[in-house]
Formats: C-alpha cells, structure tokens, sequence
C-alpha cells in the first residue's frame, strides 16, 4: 500500500497493492496501521457509509465543525467517481486549494481527509458506488456546505465519462442553494487553521 499526501494538507491518496489471478482480484482495501504511520493518530471508525450516483451527480462541497468534524476514509466499490478534498480552514497557507483523486474499480485507490476538509465528488459512471468509513457519526447540526460550483474554488470536473458521454454536473437542491466560500467564510461557517491543528495535534497526543 502507498499512501501520498495530496496539495491539500491533510488529504491523501491510498493505492493498494492488487493481487490479481484467474478467479479475480485480492487487495487489502483499509491497513489501520499504515495509514496511522501517516497520519500519526489512529483514524477511530465510528460510522460507514454508503451512496450510489449516477454519472454526472456532484455531491458536496461537505464539512463538519471542528471539533470533532469528521474524518473520512473514501472507496469506490463500483464504477468510477472524481473525488476533490477542499482546503476550507480560514489562516491555511493553502486556503481554496483543492485537489482530486480518481476512485474507480480498476485500480481501487482510496482517499483520505482530515478533519476540516471539504470533500465533494462526481459520479463517473450510472450506479458508481461509494463507501465512506468515518471518524465521526452523522450530525446534521454540525455539518455544513459550499457550492462545488463556486469559481473562486474553481474545480474542474470532467465533461465526458471514461467511455466518452458527455456529463454535467447534477448537484441536489440542498447543494445547488450552498453558499459560496467566501459567503461561507463571512457567515463564520468555515473551519480555523489554527483551531485544527489543535485538534490534530490532540488526536497525535501532544
């Protein structure tokens, strides 16, 4: 398993080593302690989840308060999805910088964000299926989000699917009416750098 850190701090790409033969495919999807020499904290799962899109669906921009926010170990047990970690902590030297992975079921690469991240992503393909193991369960109180369209953010999604369909993005109602980053950062919404590297530095035990 090789596991990099993305232009986002805190964000980072998991490929696993797979273990192919006649009847199939063998991977270790999840290994607690390499991702833990990474991070330099266990990742404590408290919830998974699971979402099934169709292709062009964008879900997020998503975040938690801070703390306990909600870190997120990311696959893509079917199809194919772009997966985008957002750098939304207000005093971050990479504040509005962002950064993808691709989660397909060829290559069966993972992403992990830290708490504090904005997490979005685009269905690739019909029926792409996602699954989230999560540091947090779900609190809808505590959980925020940013239009995947904001300019300022300036995503690029893809406009075609891995076999050449053209796509658009289809965000839900909730998503569509999110505030911009800037809207979010003036209404105090957005996470602090500072704050989080506090809880970081808690959840590394110094």
């Amino acid at each position: 398993m090789k596991i990099r850190e993305l232009k986002v701090p805190g964000a980072f790409e998991i490929t696993p080593v797979l273990h192919p033969d006649a009847r199939g495919v063998f991977l270790e999807a999840y290994k607690a302690a390499e991702l833990e020499k990474a991070l330099g904290h266990a990742l404590d799962l408290k919830q998974a989840n699971t979402s099934v899109s169709s292709a062009g669906v964008v879900r997020g921009i998503h975040f938690a308060d801070v703390p306990p926010s909600q870190a997120k170990y990311v696959m893509c047990a079917r199809g194919a999805v772009l997966d985008i970690a957002v750098d939304i902590r207000v005093g971050s030297p990479t504040f509005g910088v962002w950064d993808s992975v691709l989660l397909d079921d060829v290559h069966r690469r993972a992403i992990y964000l830290a708490e504090g991240l904005g997490h979005a992503f685009m269905a690739l393909e019909d029926d792409s299926t996602v699954v989230y193991l999560c540091s947090e369960g779900y609190n809808p109180g505590r959980e925020h989000g940013i239009s995947p369209l904001d300019p300022t953010v300036g995503i690029v999604f893809p406009t075609v699917t891995p076999a050449g369909k053209p796509i658009k993005p289809l965000l839900s109602e909730k998503d569509t009416a999110a505030p911009t980053l800037n809207e979010a950062r003036e209404k105090g919404l957005l996470p602090v750098w500072e704050e989080c590297l506090g809880y970081y530095a808690q959840l590394n035990g110094k």
